[in-house]
C-alpha cells in the first residue's frame, strides 16, 4: 500500500488547499504527512509553510494540482448551472400541476424576483456579447 501513495496530499479548502508531502520511508513504516505549503487558487498563490523552501518538484506538483483543480471547479460551475435549468423546468411543472395555493403563495415572490434578476443579468450579458461581435 505504501508504494501506491502519491508523493503529495492536498487537503482541499474553500480557496485552495493545504499541501503535504507524504512520507512512508521511515523506521516505523507509518505514513507521515508534513505540511509544506498553502495554496490559494483564486489569487494563484503558493505560500511555503513556515520556514520551508519549496523545491522545483514541489512547485511543479502544486502548479499541476492547481490547474487540475481549476478545471474541476469550472466543470462543476457549469454542471451546477445546467442542474439549475433542470430545477427550473421541474419547478414549472410542479407549479402547473401539483402546487397548492398555499405553496404557490409561499414561493412565488422569491421565485419571480430571482428569475427577474437572472433574466436582467443574462439579457445585459447577451447584449454585451452581441455588441462586441457586431
Amino acid at each position: 500500500m505504501a508504494g501506491d501513495l502519491p508523493e503529495y496530499y492536498f487537503r482541499v479548502r474553500d480557496n485552495g488547499a493545504f499541501v503535504f508531502r507524504v512520507d512512508t520511508e521511515n523506521r516505523q513504516r507509518r505514513i507521515d504527512m508534513d505540511q509544506i505549503a498553502v495554496v490559494n487558487i483564486r489569487k494563484s498563490e503558493i505560500k511555503p509553510h513556515g520556514d520551508r523552501e519549496l523545491t522545483g518538484a514541489d512547485l511543479d506538483a502544486i502548479r499541476e494540482w492547481m490547474a487540475e483543480r481549476q478545471e474541476i471547479l469550472a466543470h462543476r460551475d457549469i454542471d451546477d448551472i445546467l442542474r439549475a435549468v433542470d430545477y427550473l423546468n421541474t419547478t414549472a411543472h410542479w407549479a402547473q400541476s401539483r402546487a397548492t395555493e398555499e405553496q404557490l403563495e409561499q414561493v412565488t415572490d422569491a421565485l419571480l424576483l430571482a428569475m427577474h434578476d437572472l433574466r436582467t443579468v443574462l439579457v445585459r450579458k447577451k447584449a454585451d456579447r452581441l455588441t462586441r461581435e457586431g
